[in-house]
């Protein structure tokens, strides 16, 4: 069985969430404070796990509404569904482990189990009698922490009835936390600790335990057979040991008698033996290397130290869930949970372990497994079925996206969506899990320029949390299938789409559309023209999350021709990379349209322009932009002007103000970003 849905309500900052999970590994993104590390923290709790703390105000959902507070006290309660998985037996060890708490008919496929944290029934009348006259939520929350808190009490159920669960359930369950601040060095130093002690135990005489051409009683007394050997071995060194502290021990009782410790008849001594178990807190953990240096440890890097870990609780889950090993006491169940297994990684060592907990849904070893990240490695490492994102637009309401839900297979081109995804999802595209807001662009020049441009306009992107993703190219609806919230699965984030209108033209005797000027559109009566992005613009205008943003449909093109038609006095705009920066400066200083026209230099191109804009009904104001914003799109290299641009526009901002230059940011950009960011 695996877990297939938890129910949150009332814990932390989940104010009412159920999420769905799936067998196998399941990687849980978000940016910060969405609750993914509470997420873990509530599936321990019904587990029975729950770290080395008690459960306390801080984990009840911080409730501000004063009318609900006065209804009833605040709690939490949490639940976990349990499916059969695919190609399971009837009568498994699992299925009979959760016979108590299953809740479907059949009672073989599915059971739930609950934990509930709330205030005593007896004590419910008291706090709702003491909160009443309060006008504050402030002023209730002080009150059930300073005289109600200690009198919750957390109860775990199962089952459809909620019947109090058979604590052996629970003790068959391994379910093991690794949360993001381990200290390795305490955890690994020395035999004597814990986890290694056991890992050990359980692998002394393998080749005794994993012989299965043997019975178990003769398995049995042939590890006695060595204990009893290795007691006669250690034999002699304990009386050595003991023949060395003769004299002390003497004085040492001397000191005991006159303090008082031999009171009735009581005496100390020294008494042992020297077993495997007490000889591992010998060993060291020491890390060999092929050049035959020897180094402890505490010695080598967070990281490194991590996966050996990391490795050990694993052998020691293996251990434990080892019915030879463990008999009645075996577990039957595993469940692993890591909050950010990519501390102290490379992401060399992130891809090697990701893929070693894959394999281990391979092998059955561990159930599932549950990993919150930041990484972007490893989002972009793992399938687009092991992503779950969280996320939130104000405290308590919390979205859960699923990309495996999205694409539907049964249709082609969800399918072809899918797989694009999965192929393109790469370490940058992947930052746009973890983003609050997105804006796709379809090139290098808005990437590097947007950032700048929202300073003009007063935004800052980095601080409000928006992220600018290049698609390379006109992929965008491959990606907003997996945030558009008309579908429930979709991951609920605001998205500009910033794209070219591009016009374009078909001659009547050509089957091809090819690019037009604004000014062209439409001049030919005989051919046909449209616009690049119609159709997303009429899908997305009224969407709740996801909007289109183009240039002008009369007068706009790209990036770069609106850049220049917009800012038609402004030099900051001839880097050093434009070509024809002399023609372009004196066409600046150029105001009648005629003289423009002749100042263009002869070749294809510029007579294409001129005959075009002398055929144009325009204005002479929007000619003239006209004019500079087609030679200056003609002149520039995306990328390299891009890069340029980005400097003299980010330099000219942090002028003085005598210095400063007029530049004003292109109007779709700018409407793209208000909404955006409103």
């Amino acid at each position: 069985m695996y877990i297939k849905q938890i129910n949150i309500s009332g814990f932390r900052n989940f104010k009412e969430v159920s999420i769905p999970f799936h067998e196998g590994v399941n990687v849980i993104i978000g940016h910060n404070n969405t609750g993914k590390s509470n997420l873990l923290r509530a599936l321990g709790l019904v587990l029975g796990y729950y770290g080395h703390r008690d459960v306390h105000t801080n984990d009840l959902y911080y409730e501000t509404d004063v009318n609900v507070l006065k209804t009833h006290s605040p709690k939490f309660a949490i639940s976990i569904i349990l499916h059969k998985s695919e190609n399971e037996s009837d009568v498994s060890q699992e299925i009979a482990l959760f016979s108590d708490a299953m809740i479907d008919e059949t009672l073989s496929n599915e059971a739930k189990i609950s934990y509930t944290y709330q205030l005593s029934d007896n004590e419910e009348d008291n706090y709702i009698a003491d909160v009443s006259t309060l006008s504050s939520a402030k002023e209730i929350w002080k009150i059930l922490e300073r005289d109600y808190i200690r009198k919750y009490q957390g109860v775990r159920t199962s089952g459809a009835r909620n019947n109090k669960i058979n604590r052996d359930i629970l003790d068959k369950i391994d379910y093991q936390f690794l949360d993001a601040i381990r200290d390795v060095n305490r955890d690994l130093y020395a035999g004597y600790n814990p986890l290694l002690r056991e890992v050990l135990d359980f692998f002394i005489d393998y080749d005794v335990k994993k012989d299965e051409s043997k019975s178990d009683d003769d398995k049995n007394a042939e590890l006695k057979k060595k204990r009893d050997d290795f007691l006669k071995q250690t034999s002699p060194l304990m009386t050595t040991l003991q023949n060395r502290l003769q004299l002390g021990k003497d004085i040492f009782l001397k000191y005991a008698k006159e303090s008082g410790v031999t009171f009735n008849g009581a005496t100390p001594d020294f008494d042992g033996e020297l077993t495997e178990y007490e000889l591992f807190s010998a060993l060291r953990l020491i890390i060999k290397y092929s050049v035959g240096i020897e180094i402890p440890t505490t010695y080598n890097g967070l990281g490194y130290n991590n996966l050996i870990y990391m490795s050990l609780l694993l052998a020691k889950m293996q251990a434990e869930a080892n019915t030879a090993f463990m008999k009645r006491n075996a577990k039957v169940i595993t469940f692993l949970a890591i909050e950010e297994c990519e501390a102290h990684l490379h992401p060399a060592m992130q891809y090697k372990f990701l893929q070693f907990l894959q394999d281990n849904k391979t092998n059955y070893h561990i159930r599932q497994t549950f990993i919150t990240t930041h990484s972007t490695q490893i989002v972009s490492a793992v399938k687009v079925e092991d992503l779950l994102c969280l996320s939130t637009t104000k405290l308590g309401e919390i979205s859960v996206g699923y990309p495996r839900n999205v694409f539907d297979e049964t249709n082609e081109d969800d399918k072809k969506s899918k797989l694009f995804v999965q192929r393109f999802l790469d370490a940058t595209k992947s930052d746009m899990f973890f983003a609050s807001k997105l804006i796709f662009v379809e090139g290098i020049a808005e990437e590097l320029l947007l950032p700048v441009f929202a300073k003009y306009l007063g935004y800052n992107l980095t601080d409000s949390h928006v992220l600018v993703v290049n698609m390379g190219g006109r992929y965008f609806n491959h990606f907003l299938k997996m945030f558009d919230t008309t579908n429930g699965f979709a991951i609920n984030k605001r998205i500009a789409c910033i794209t070219d209108i591009d016009p374009v033209m078909k001659l009547q005797d050509s089957n091809d559309f090819v690019k037009c000027y604004p000014y062209e559109y439409g001049q030919e009566s005989t051919s046909e023209y449209k616009h690049h992005g119609d159709e997303e613009d009429n899908k997305y205008k009224e969407h709740p999350n996801i909007r289109f943003f183009r240039q002008d449909s009369t007068y706009g093109k790209t990036l770069e021709y609106d850049l220049m038609r917009e800012n038609a006095d402004c030099e900051l705009l001839l880097t050093e990379s434009v070509s024809n920066r002399n023609e372009l400066k004196s066409l600046i200083k150029e105001l009648d349209v005629t003289k423009m026209l002749e100042i263009l230099r002869e070749g294809a191109e510029n007579t294409r322009i001129k005959n075009s804009i002398n055929n144009s009904n325009w204005s002479k104001e929007e000619k003239r932009k006209a004019i500079l914003a087609s030679r200056y799109l003609n002149s520039v290299t995306k990328g390299t002007n891009a890069l340029e641009l980005t400097v003299v526009l980010e330099n000219n901002f942090h002028a003085e103000a005598k210095d400063k230059k007029d530049f004003h940011v292109p109007t779709y950009i700018q409407e793209a970003l208000k909404w955006l960011l409103s």
